[in-house]
């Protein structure tokens, strides 16, 4: 352990930041640990907000916060971890010379410092009642709230978010129509020919699915009304669930460290970034994978938690222990109670092939392969079978090699 790491501030109090916290007490850091998060609750997660939290399973009525399903730990095991927890407080910039984070409130000093203030969700410049994003509990609040008065809505992009907001609105009986301007869902991690089994997922539960086709515009007076397509079509909705991806919650860190054109965080294979004593994990670190031929980022729950645990580790440990990041990367979707997993990177692929089962069946193992390498094994209802291949992301697989390892063949 780093002799002069005494006080380790943590911006971020989401599932990046809260892991971190956890990670550096199990390695028995026993100095002071500071928990900044700009919303007023206490850490919770994510991904039950476009699920549960929008359909009530597990769910008592009333305000979401606090509930069960939404806990990254328990409530005792939040309080177990010594933290200096400061909700609802603001980070508005960073001087990497003094060590000092700038607050909305004050300044905090740092030995060690974990950059995890993630993402927020991209909003439709409209001005219009109605049109919602889906990235807090008052986001899901206010989309609930929104279904049950209306019971029919238009959901903007079928990426994560979209994809399940449509699902779980169509398990409350509501009216979908799904928009997607990219050829299938899924579309930056599925790869076209698989994700046209999602396409028909969504149909076959009654989602009125338009694909290949942006938004122009939403129209309304004072409230949204309808949303116009770019092929002059008009939609007719009171209320919409636009999930057209996030922008990183970076620019307190503008002049202080090396950022990506996109905003991300630059950092080494350690997750460390350009100031001496600064990580960054979660959604906006960028780091350089070897299996993956180049800089990689991404925002899934899996990787958060990996990925604090391994900047923990780094941030403590002496030079010559420090360990490279270079984790499978690993994501999953619960729609129309069936479980999409990818293991890996599904697009863009080259090669695909279908291992076990079938895609007529809705029950598959799919290879993804690029550059004669497997590149990404992709699951649907086949949880072991698809976790059974994750050895063969470890390391680098030729394509070949990853067929042969394929036991027993249909």
């Amino acid at each position: 352990m780093g002799g002069t790491v005494r006080n380790i501030v943590i911006v971020g109090a989401g599932m990046a930041g809260l892991h971190t916290a956890a990670a550096l007490r199990e390695r028995g850091f026993e100095g002071r640990v500071t928990l900044i998060g700009e919303e007023p609750h206490r850490p919770y997660s994510r991904p039950p907000l476009s699920k549960e939290a929008l359909t009530g399973a597990g769910l008592d009525p009333g305000p979401l916060a606090g509930h069960r399903a939404l806990r990254l730990l328990e409530d005792a095991e939040v309080d177990a971890l010594d933290l200096d927890f400061r909700p609802g407080t603001r980070a508005l910039g960073l001087d990497t010379a003094s060590r000092t984070v700038k607050l909305d409130d004050g300044d905090v000093p740092y030995d060690g410092l974990v950059v995890a203030t993630g993402a927020r969700a991209r909003r439709p410049d409209t001005g219009l009642a109605g049109v919602h994003v889906l990235r807090t509990l008052e986001d899901a609040e206010a989309v609930r709230a929104g279904i049950a008065e209306h019971g029919r809505l238009v959901v903007v992009g079928a990426g994560f978010v979209g994809a399940e907001v449509a699902a779980s609105a169509r398990a409350l009986g509501a009216e979908v129509t799904l928009v997607e301007a990219a050829p299938t869902p899924l579309t930056r991690v599925v790869d076209p020919r698989l994700g046209t089994v999602l396409t028909d997922l969504h149909r076959e539960n009654g989602v009125d699915v338009r694909l290949g086709v942006g938004v122009d515009a939403y129209e309304g007076s004072g409230r949204v009304e309808r949303v116009r397509l770019a092929d002059g079509e008009a939609v007719e909705a009171p209320l919409v669930v636009a999930g057209i991806g996030v922008r990183l919650n970076t620019e307190w860190l503008q002049g202080a460290l090396d950022l990506m054109p996109d905003g991300s965080v630059r950092c080494d294979e350690y997750s460390a970034a350009s100031a001496p004593g600064v990580y960054a994990v979660g959604d906006l670190a960028n780091w350089p994978h070897p299996r993956y031929g180049g800089r990689i980022r991404l925002e899934h729950w899996t990787n958060a938690g990996e990925q604090a645990a391994a900047a923990a580790h780094n941030l403590l440990a002496a030079p010559r222990e420090r360990r490279p990041f270079t984790p499978v990367p690993y994501f999953w979707s619960d729609q129309y109670k069936m479980k999409i997993q990818l293991l890996g990177q599904g697009a863009p692929a080259d090669e695909v092939a279908v291992v076990h089962g079938s895609v007529q069946d809705r029950k598959f193992v799919a290879f993804l392969g690029r550059g004669g390498m497997l590149t990404g094994v992709l699951g649907l209802r086949s949880t072991p079978r698809t976790m059974r291949y994750r050895g063969l992301l470890e390391r680098p697989t030729t394509w070949e090699d990853a067929l042969a390892a394929v036991s027993p063949r249909p």
